[in-house]
C-alpha cells in the first residue's frame, strides 16, 4: 500500500489561465507530451482536417475552436503526479474558470508576447489574488513578432499589480528569435523549432562567457549580442530577486519566455515550475483549516458536467480531494445532503477519455457518477465530525433572457435539460416571482453562453428553444429574511424574480436603481453575490 504522506507530497494541482488565443491549450498539450500522456499534439484551430485539442471535447468546442468548459487531466513527470485544470479562455465562460480556480493550488498564466496583458487575464488574475494563489507566467509566441520584454514585464507589474522575476530572457523575437538566456545558469539555450507536434527540440547550450564570445556572436549576430549584454545589465539592477517564499505567497511571479507551438522552453518551464510549487494546500472549513495530510478523506464538488458521454446521458460531479485517501466504492458523508453516499464509478479524465480509479489522494481531481444529488460547493467527508468547506461564490449574471421551448410537447425534456445545465453552473435559472416554471428566465455571465445553451438543448436534449433578450443588467440577492417582496417600493426598471430554491431576487436595467430601492425601503439588505 502506498504511503499516504509520500503520495500527497508528489501531487501538484494547477490551473492554466489566459486570454483566448494566447496558446493555453497548446501549452497544456505539450505538458502532456512530456508526461507521455499523449503521443502527438492536436491542433486547436478547429479546422476539419486537423486534430482537435485533447482538452476540448464538447462538439461546440470542436466546431468553434475555443474551449467553453474546464477540462481535467492527470499525468506523471519527474517523480511528480500532476493534475492540470485547463480552463476556458473566453470571457463569456469566466465563471467556470472562477470555480476551477477554487480547486487549484497554483496558476500558470499564459500571455501572448505580441499582445501583452489582455482584459480576460486581468479578470482571472484578480481571482488568483483574492485567493493568494501563486502565479507562474509563461510569455508565449516568442517565435512571432513580440513586444519589448521590458514593456511586457512593466505591464504585468502595473496592470496586474504583482512583481516579476524573469527566470530566462529572450534573444530577439519572430524570425530573429535566437533562444533564451537562462539567468540562474548563465547559459544561452539556442532556438530551433519542433514541428508537427514532436516532443524533442534540438537545442544547444552555450555558456555566457568571454571564451565563447565568437560562438555566441555567430549564433545571434552582433546587434542581438549587444542588446542582450545591455538587457542583462539592466535586469540585474531593475528586476526583483527570486524569492521562493514570495512566489508561494502569490506576491512575486516567475516569468519564462518561450514558444508552446514549437515546444521551445516548455520542458524547462515545467521543470522549474514543479520545483517552485507546493504539494496540496490546506482548505478552509467551518471547523478551521483541513490539513491535506489528515488521514480522513474529504473533498468538495467544484464542477458538474452532464452528458460527457452522449450515449449514456450521464452526469459527472468533479471533486477536489482535500485530505486523506480515496478508495473506489467507499461510503462517505454528503454533508449538505445529510446522508451517506457510495462514491460509485470513480473516474479520472483525459478530456472525455476516462479510466476507473481504484485510489486517489489529496490534490487529485476525480469524477464520480452523480444521480442528481450533488451541487457545486458540496462537501464530502469520511469522518464523523461533519464539516463544510467554504462555499464557492456565485457570480452575478450580467445578461438575461426569457426562454421558451418551441414544441410544447417536449416540456419534460426542456425542464430536465435546462435544470441539468443550470446545475453545472453554466447558466442560472430564475422564475417570475408569482408564477411557476412556465416562465423561465436565464441569466449568464457572457452572451456566448446563450448560444451554448441553445446548442446543447438542441443537440443533447432534442429541444428547440426561443430566446427573448431582456433589458436587465444588474441583479441583487435579497438578504433580509423578514421582507415581504410584494411590499417593496421599487423603481420602474425593477423586476422581482426568485431562484429555484425560492430565494427572492431583484433585477434592474440601470446601475443606480439598487441604491434608490435601498433608500426607499429601510431595513432592506441586498447582495451582489449568491453562494453555492
Amino acid at each position: 500500500m502506498a504511503d499516504l504522506s509520500t503520495e500527497i507530497k508528489k501531487r501538484r494541482t494547477f490551473a492554466i489561465i489566459s486570454h483566448p488565443d494566447a496558446g493555453k491549450t497548446t501549452l497544456t498539450e505539450k505538458f502532456l507530451l512530456y508526461g507521455k500522456a499523449i503521443n502527438l499534439a492536436g491542433s486547436v484551430k478547429g479546422k476539419k482536417t486537423a486534430k482537435h485539442a485533447v482538452s476540448d471535447w464538447m462538439e461546440i468546442e470542436k466546431e468553434r475552436g475555443i474551449s467553453v468548459t474546464s477540462s481535467v487531466m492527470q499525468f506523471n513527470y519527474g517523480g511528480y503526479c500532476i493534475n492540470i485544470l485547463d480552463t476556458p479562455g473566453h470571457q463569456d465562460f469566466s465563471e467556470d474558470t472562477y470555480r476551477t480556480l477554487m480547486a487549484a493550488d497554483s496558476a500558470v498564466m499564459v500571455i501572448d508576447a505580441s499582445k501583452g496583458v489582455e482584459k480576460q487575464t486581468i479578470k482571472l488574475f484578480k481571482v488568483c489574488v483574492m485567493r493568494h494563489i501563486p502565479i507562474f507566467t509563461f510569455i508565449n509566441k516568442m517565435d512571432r513578432e513580440a513586444n519589448d520584454p521590458f514593456d511586457l514585464l512593466d505591464e504585468i507589474e502595473n496592470v496586474l499589480g504583482i512583481r516579476t522575476c524573469p527566470i530566462n530572457w529572450p534573444i530577439g523575437s519572430g524570425k530573429s528569435f535566437k533562444g533564451v538566456y537562462e539567468r540562474q545558469e548563465n547559459v544561452v539555450t539556442t532556438f530551433k523549432a519542433a514541428m508537427n507536434g514532436q516532443k524533442e527540440v534540438e537545442t544547444s547550450r552555450i555558456e555566457w562567457n568571454e571564451a565563447n564570445n565568437k560562438e555566441l556572436v555567430e549564433h545571434m549576430g552582433n546587434d542581438l549580442y549587444d542588446k542582450l549584454t545591455e538587457d542583462l545589465e539592466l535586469l540585474d539592477g531593475a528586476s526583483a530577486e527570486f524569492n521562493l517564499s514570495e512566489v508561494q505567497a502569490g506576491d512575486l511571479t516567475p516569468v519564462f519566455f518561450g514558444s508552446a507551438l514549437t515546444n521551445f522552453g516548455v520542458e524547462n518551464f515545467l521543470q522549474h515550475f514543479l520545483k517552485m510549487t507546493t504539494s496540496p494546500l490546506p482548505r478552509k472549513s467551518n471547523i478551521g483549516e483541513i490539513d491535506p495530510f489528515r488521514p480522513d478523506f474529504s473533498a468538495f464538488v467544484f464542477k458538474i458536467q452532464a452528458n460527457m458521454n452522449k450515449a449514456h446521458r450521464d452526469r459527472i460531479a468533479f471533486m477536489r480531494i482535500t485530505s486523506g485517501k480515496f478508495e473506489a466504492g467507499m461510503e462517505v458523508n454528503h454533508v449538505q445532503g445529510g446522508r451517506k453516499v457510495k462514491l460509485s464509478q470513480p473516474q479520472q479524465m483525459m478530456a472525455q477519455e476516462r479510466h476507473i480509479v481504484e485510489e486517489a489522494y489529496a490534490g487529485d481531481i476525480i469524477g464520480v457518477f452523480d444521480p442528481g444529488i450533488f451541487s457545486i460547493g458540496d462537501t464530502l467527508c469520511s469522518s464523523n465530525d461533519k464539516f463544510e468547506f467554504e462555499g464557492i461564490p456565485t457570480f452575478a449574471p450580467e445578461h438575461f433572457a426569457r426562454v421558451r421551448q418551441v414544441d410544447t410537447m417536449k416540456r419534460k425534456q426542456f425542464v430536465k435539460g435546462i435544470n441539468q445545465i443550470a446545475q453545472e453552473g453554466a447558466i442560472q435559472i430564475f422564475q417570475e416571482f408569482n408564477t411557476g416554471m412556465e416562465e423561465i428566465i436565464v441569466g449568464v455571465v457572457g452572451v456566448l453562453q446563450f448560444e451554448v445553451l441553445q446548442y446543447r438543448l438542441e443537440n443533447e436534449y432534442n429541444v428547440e428553444i426561443k430566446l427573448e433578450r431582456l433589458p436587465y443588467e444588474h441583479i441583487r440577492w435579497v438578504v433580509s429574511k423578514d421582507i415581504d417582496l410584494n411590499q417593496i417600493s421599487g423603481t420602474s426598471d425593477m423586476k422581482k424574480i426568485k431562484d429555484l430554491k425560492g430565494n427572492p431576487l431583484l433585477l434592474f436595467a440601470n446601475a443606480w436603481s439598487p441604491n434608490m430601492v435601498l433608500e426607499r425601503n429601510p431595513g432592506l439588505e441586498l447582495s451582489e453575490f449568491g453562494r453555492n
